[in-house]
């Protein structure tokens, strides 16, 4: 009886070990394809391949969300200031919101959200949508991005939509380094910790 036990435990060991090298491993290897363009809030095109000079902090939201988006930017902003006293941001670490509604988020309204939380145009803090000419084309390419690290939502068709809930900050190379929580659980002190050791 208790060699049955010693092996179903061993194998229901050796099932979790799996499972989270796994993920370990799927989210080491991760990196957004280099050849995906976005539009900014001003309208300009990003590609990613061509953004290798720094590492970034990845934020994905929607304007419309009542409460981990906003709350997310709002800490990412008290980060932010952390980061501009130390010199580094904009030298070496640069934030990037994709909005997952590009239908809705346009750059105009993207301007205005930035608006909304003080936060200065200055090329450092760079909000991504879609082109609204080809937007079925732009929310493939958001998906795309968003799939690189399983960041999942949906619209239940009400217009608010069920999402993931992380943040990465990810290389030079746009490869993933690691994920934080979004919302009341982002601790930006943590953050900035490891931005620090990763710059």
């Amino acid at each position: 009886m208790k060699k049955i036990y010693l092996i179903s435990s061993l194998i229901v060991l050796i099932g979790i070990t799996s499972g989270i090298s796994f993920f370990l491993i799927r989210d080491a290897n991760a990196q957004i394809p280099e050849d995906i363009t976005l539009v900014t809030m001003d309208e300009e095109n990003y590609t990613f391949g061509e953004e290798t000079e720094t590492i970034k902090l990845v934020e994905f939201i929607y304007t419309h969300c009542p409460d981990i988006c906003p709350t997310t930017t709002q800490k990412m902003n008290l980060l932010r200031k952390d980061l501009i006293k130390e010199g580094v941001y904009g030298k070496e670490v640069q934030f990037v919101t994709i909005t997952i509604d590009p239908y809705r988020d346009t750059p105009e309204v993207l301007r205005k959200y930035m608006d909304n939380f003080g936060l200065e145009n200055d090329g450092n803090w760079i909000f991504l949508t879609g082109d609204p000419a080809e937007i079925l084309e732009e929310q493939q390419k958001i998906k795309q991005v968003a799939d690189t690290f399983q960041f999942q939502y949906r619209d239940p068709g009400n217009g608010f939509y069920v999402h993931s809930t992380f943040t990465y900050l990810i290389d030079e190379n746009n490869k993933f380094i690691k994920k934080f929580p979004m919302g009341e659980d982002f601790n930006k002190d943590e953050v900035f910790e490891e931005i620090m050791d990763e710059i």
